[in-house]
């Protein structure tokens, strides 16, 4: 009995500590200070990056003397909708609008097609001339053959003032490739085994088994290559010189430029001549283009952060 009492208190005194409950419950000052620093600075540098737009978005409402003047700022001045009215009425800026959704869906399906084959390739060690492969796609990240020599190949293809010589240059992005194909190393190896063993081709198993696991890495690269086809217009200008076939971010280049169409001036809704519009139509042109960006984040948003840290992070 009394050596089962010293074993049971020396079980007693081993027994580790229960932590205390104020202990860890309650942040630190520093802490504190710092979690006040960081929040304030991220509130200052979202309110100054919203700053232009919020401004762009006031002088698309306002009347063009108040924009003259330098009224607007975060409100509306002398609210009217005239200029979007009179952009609406614009023939050349829809077909322009509807030229761009063509070239953006168009664009991102060719890129991803090519960059997820390709990064799933590249990301098997087994495959011979991996790392040449690999080479040769860092190598176009630093080097290219420059604007002119871009410019002759796209012409001599028969490229020019067609839809490919805009979609084909970008489809493949070594950035983005290099990230989808660090995803794909992260993949279970097991999955694909257990595949291969049930008789799945490397086809079926990329198919049925590899993409539907990528899906926060696909909608990620979808909303990069979206983003850059509807924004590009340095390739319109480049390789379009009819404007019926230009983006509607080449149409804003134009407007910024000082080059707006008689057409779009002579849509000017009653009351408003097209010298009172050309003040704030760069505004409404601006608003309507960022607007369908503005409304597909929200959805792939989610997947945003965790597609670019499960593919950009290798182990």
């Amino acid at each position: 009995m009394v050596i089962q009492t010293d074993l049971a208190k020396g079980v007693k005194m081993r027994r580790p500590r229960r932590p205390s409950r104020l202990r860890g419950s309650r942040d630190s000052r520093g802490y504190k200070i710092f979690t006040w620093v960081n929040s304030s600075l991220l509130i200052v540098l979202c309110l100054i990056m919203l700053y232009p737009f919020v401004t762009v978005l006031a002088q698309s409402f306002s009347s063009p003397s108040a924009i003259k003047a330098g009224m607007v700022s975060f409100w509306p001045v002398d609210f009217n909708i005239d200029t979007y009215i009179a952009v609406a009425n614009n023939g050349m800026f829809w077909r322009n609008y509807g030229n761009t959704v063509l070239y953006t869906v168009v664009g991102t399906i060719i890129a991803m097609v090519l960059t997820t084959s390709f990064a799933y390739v590249l990301a098997k060690e087994h495959l011979r001339g991996r790392k040449i492969l690999i080479g040769l796609a860092v190598f176009t990240m630093f080097f290219n053959g420059g604007i002119v020599p871009n410019y002759v190949l796209i012409s001599s293809l028969g490229m020019k003032n067609t839809m490919w010589a805009l979609v084909i240059p970008g489809a493949i992005s070594v950035f983005n490739l290099l990230v989808m194909k660090s995803f794909f190393e992260n993949l279970p190896k097991d999955l694909e085994e257990a595949a291969q063993i049930d008789g799945l081709s490397w086809i079926g198993i990329f198919a049925r088994i590899v993409l539907p696991l990528s899906k926060a890495v696909i909608a990620t690269m979808v909303l990069f290559y979206s983003v850059a086809f509807w924004n590009d217009w340095f390739a319109a200008f480049l390789y379009l010189d009819r404007s019926e076939l230009f983006p509607v971010t080449l149409f804003l280049r134009n407007l910024l430029a000082g080059a707006s169409s008689a057409a779009t001036e002579g849509a000017a809704a009653a009351g408003s001549t097209a010298t009172a519009l050309s003040a704030n139509i760069q505004s409404v042109t601006m608003i309507l283009t960022v607007i369908p960006i503005l409304c597909v984040y929200p959805f792939v948003q989610r997947h945003f952060v965790s597609g670019i840290m499960l593919g950009s992070v290798k182990g």
